[in-house]
């Protein structure tokens, strides 16, 4: 007992879920075959209201038949026995009556179906011939025939009217009731079954050659999905089928009839192939023995001559045909089942009026259902390719239609991202902008403290002194000359570093002419020095206090008579530079081995102070001095620096 007790919790999960499971199953099935068994009804039903109607007033169906040697009397509608000779066809004699008062309106002969050709002659003479259109002879097809009858040959009263029937292959031969008067009476029925057996076919073969082409191309593109490439080449053998010409006999096509009879079978496995990949699954290897029966109807065919082809068709080909549309219902039903959607409710609907149509047509050749000898299947077949390739057409289009939405919502979505990331940008910008005024505020605060704080803090301490005159006016227009630099810096250049040039070298002349030193200027290309848009007023105050520092060393420490300003621009393959050399005359001074002046005096400290200036905006500063004088080189940089750090 306690095993069991033990055991029993294990089962119960396991059929718990199993029973939810069969009950979805079950209220998606049934409903379903609750449907289906309702188009069976409604086909049926639609199919005996839909057969044409003769008028019957104008029916000859009494007639006398010779065959195989025979005569009997025999009514029409009439089967014969097959045969594969065309030699002593079937030969049918009647009678029919001809009033001289209806000559005015013309009267035909008129033939809803037969198989697989006629040849109709009036007191003798032929009328009709149906072997000269070889579409009408085809045993699959319910061409009607009608044929004018010349005055001349009617005879007040009664007429003798034959119908020779021309049959071949396995079927048996059929003719149905012959309608002879009025040709305004027969012609409407005439019209009626040429609209719904020749022209209906054709329209539905034209649109399952767009269809094909449309489904090729669509295969083309999306090489990954090959149900397209299946349903192509489905339809492309139903296209095939029904309009290329079939042989008549006496004329010996047997290899193009194989095609054709080939065509059914081998069309019917591909609509499968295509259920199956089209509702997401695997095709099984074993799936592929559907081909089977199709392949060895066509290699006969081109091996062998008739009747062989043809009985295989009736053995193998047809037989085939009901199995792959009974497997194409069964997938759609597991479709409805899993996926429950309109694609596979439409497809099971068309599949069910296709089998009911391919039943009727077997119960047709086997004189079971029907002795009109109607066959719809092939119509309906048509009818559910085009369906389906319409309905593949438009689940396509939806997909575009949901490519193109996602698309307008990506567009939206980027729109949206761009206008958060201007108003980030923008809000990046302002604090930019804000960073930058404040390290301009800093470097003039820094400028004004190191240059003009120093000068007045010297004028203020030498005032206190008592100090002379010249002394405290020399104090005072060093900070003027400070406080002009500061002003000056801040105009906007474009760039243009010659235009500071300039303006220093107005000042730097009016400094040396008291002490009674030459200042010359020379620019050795015509340009000057380069553009560089990323130039701002602390780089330019930077180049301009270290040329400042130089010329005042000139004057206070070198006793030179003349100072040289060179303004060169050189170009090493990666982009132009410039550089801008002092040169004087003066005595010069002794430099340590690091390139830098001896000592810890105040010349060293300003020579320090010139280095670190030009670092700071990325220039090299090069200083070379001997007994001849000193020299000044400051290389410019290709692109000067964003930010105050190059010193570090």
């Amino acid at each position: 007992m306690s095993d069991i007790a033990a055991k029993a919790p294990t089962k119960a999960p396991a059929k718990a879920p199993t029973r939810p499971r069969r009950r979805l199953i079950a209220s998606r099935l049934v409903p379903y075959l609750l449907l289906q068994a309702l188009i069976v009804i409604v086909t049926i039903l639609g199919l005996r209201l839909l057969q044409p109607s003769d008028p019957e007033d104008y029916a000859v169906s009494d007639f006398s038949a010779r065959e195989d040697g025979l005569t009997r009397p025999v009514t029409l509608p009439h089967f014969t026995s097959s045969r594969d000779s065309l030699a002593d066809p079937p030969f049918y004699t009647g009678t029919f009556t001809f009033r001289s008062g209806d000559a005015a309106s013309g009267w035909s002969v008129y033939l809803p179906r037969f198989s697989n050709a006629v040849e109709v002659a009036v007191n003798g003479v032929v009328v009709l011939d149906s072997r000269r259109d070889a579409n009408a002879n085809r045993p699959d097809r319910n061409t009607p025939q009608i044929a004018a009858i010349p005055a001349s040959l009617l005879r007040d009263g009664a007429n003798e009217i034959t119908v020779r029937l021309f049959v071949w292959g396995p079927l048996k031969g059929f003719l149905d009731t012959v309608y002879v008067g009025p040709d305004a009476a027969l012609r409407p029925a005439y019209e009626t079954r040429t609209l719904l057996f020749v022209t209906l076919p054709v329209v539905f073969s034209a649109w399952q050659a767009i269809l094909a082409v449309i489904l090729a191309i669509m295969w083309l593109m999306r090489r990954h999905e090959p149900v397209y490439g299946v349903l192509a080449a489905a339809m492309v053998l139903g296209v095939a089928q029904a309009f290329a010409p079939p042989p008549v006999p006496p004329a010996t096509v047997s290899r193009l009839a194989a095609v054709l009879l080939a065509s059914a079978p081998i069309e019917s496995a591909l609509v499968v192939a295509f259920g199956v990949l089209f509702f997401g699954w695997r095709w099984p290897r074993y799936a592929t023995l559907l081909f089977v029966p199709g392949i060895v109807v066509f290699v006969v065919g081109l091996i062998g001559g008739p009747p062989l082809p043809r009985i295989l068709f009736l053995v193998l080909g047809i037989p085939t045909v009901g199995i792959c549309l009974f497997l194409m219902a069964c997938v759609t039903a597991t479709a409805v089942v899993r996926r429950q959607d309109a694609a596979s409710f439409t497809i099971g609907c068309a599949v069910t009026i296709v089998l009911v149509c391919w039943a009727q047509d077997m119960l047709t050749v086997l004189e079971i259902a029907s002795n009109d000898r109607i066959f719809v299947s092939r119509l309906s077949y048509s009818a559910m390719l085009v369906a389906i390739g319409a309905g593949l057409t438009w689940r396509f289009a939806r997909a575009l239609n949901q490519v193109d939405s996602f698309a307008g919502q990506l567009v939206t979505r980027v729109r949206e991202a761009e206008e958060r990331l201007k108003a980030s940008f923008a809000r990046e910008e302002e604090r930019a902008r804000a960073a930058a005024l404040a390290n301009e505020r800093t470097r003039l605060m820094r400028d004004l403290h190191d240059g003009l704080g120093g000068q007045l803090v010297s004028i203020v301490a030498l005032s206190e002194r008592g100090s002379a005159g010249a002394t405290i006016t020399d104090a005072a227009r060093a900070a003027l000359k400070d406080l002009r630099l500061v002003i000056d810096s801040m105009d906007d250049i474009g760039g243009d570093l010659m235009l500071a040039l300039g303006s220093w070298r107005e000042r730097a002349t009016a400094q040396l002419r008291p002490h009674d030193i030459a200042l010359e200027w020379r620019v050795a290309t015509p340009q000057g020095l380069p553009l560089h848009p990323e130039l701002r007023p602390w780089h330019v105050i930077q180049i301009v206090r270290i040329l400042d520092e130089a010329v005042t060393n000139a004057v206070k420490h070198a006793q030179a008579r003349r100072i040289a300003v060179t303004i060169d621009t050189f170009d090493a393959g990666q982009g132009p530079y410039g550089v801008i050399s002092v040169t004087d005359d003066g005595s010069g001074f002794a430099l340590a081995g690091t390139g830098e002046a001896a000592g810890t005096g105040q010349t060293a400290r300003g020579l320090r102070n010139m280095k670190s200036r030009a670092a700071r905006c990325g220039a090299v500063l090069d200083l070379t001095s001997d007994s001849s004088g000193t020299r000044v080189r400051l290389k410019l940089p290709q692109r000067f620096p964003d930010g105050d750090m190059a010193a570090g």
